[in-house]
């Protein structure tokens, strides 16, 4: 399973790295929601990848193909996991995909063809990084850490809470935010120990499909943003190297809106 997401991702990276180098007209599904032949032309060439191997199973991706998330045999792909970077020339974005068996993320690949950088996770068997273990951060006081945060496509109430709830943070003397748009390696960082926290208020299965597991094999901690266990639909999510989790979510869980 996970050398075929390994290979699936790495033709999605191709075809990503070379409309990178090449160029591609944008197209907006708002002004801000940006979509793009790369986005389309990766998911196929994922799509054909996994189905090759596995022809009776779902996929639920981003752009074309929307499979039941309750499928026994569900892979979960975002074949372009920050698409503004992307269109903005900037070299932080990834193909990600995981297996899901029976709603429970068994493997995962997140991968930024660009810098050539790996981020892989097994079930039971650790997460790496470019073939290196890694761990989440031993830090347990939230003055220690740097926290990453994400907006989903939202001007209004939403950007106001996560704004809020990044101040609330402030006031607990972080390092700092960063909110670098791709929460498939947001996700990797908290996994890496660069983070001692991530949360968004709103993400979708293909945004954490690999990285949720990601940030458990590491060590991490997985929640909503109020507590509750994350379900493979749309969701606000709250991970954190465990030690910091209650902190963090006292204040993810004021400021979070449903």
């Amino acid at each position: 399973m996970i050398e075929t997401a390994r290979h699936a991702a790495q033709l999605g990276g191709d075809v990503v790295a070379r409309y990178y180098r090449e160029g591609v007209e944008m197209r907006g599904k708002q002004s801000y929601n940006l979509v793009s032949d790369a986005d389309i032309d990766a998911e196929r060439a994922v799509v054909q990848a996994i189905r090759e191997a596995y022809p009776d199973h779902a996929i639920l991706a981003e752009e074309e193909h929307h499979d039941s998330a309750e499928s026994e045999h569900l892979w979960v792909v975002d074949p372009l996991d920050g698409t503004n970077n992307f269109a903005h020339h900037i070299p932080h974005f990834a193909v990600s995909i995981a297996y899901y068996h029976q709603g429970v993320a068994q493997c995962g690949a997140v991968y930024n063809p660009i810098r050539e950088d790996w981020y892989t996770a097994v079930r039971g068997e650790g997460a790496q990084h470019n073939g290196q273990p890694i761990h989440v951060s031993d830090c347990t006081d939230l003055g220690q850490v740097l926290v990453g945060l994400g907006f989903y496509y939202d001007r209004g109430d939403g950007m106001l809470a996560t704004l809020a709830a990044a101040a609330d943070f402030f006031r607990c003397n972080i390092h700092g935010v960063r909110r670098f748009g791709t929460a498939s390696l947001d996700l990797a960082q908290v996994a890496c120990g660069m983070f001692g926290a991530f949360f968004e208020f709103e993400l979708k299965p293909w945004d954490f499909g690999a990285g949720r597991l990601l940030v458990e094999e590491a060590g991490g901690r997985i929640t909503t943003c109020t507590g509750e266990e994350v379900p493979l639909k749309s969701t606000s999510m709250l991970a954190s190297n465990g030690h910091l989790h209650a902190q963090s979510l006292a204040i993810t869980s004021k400021h979070f809106k449903s």
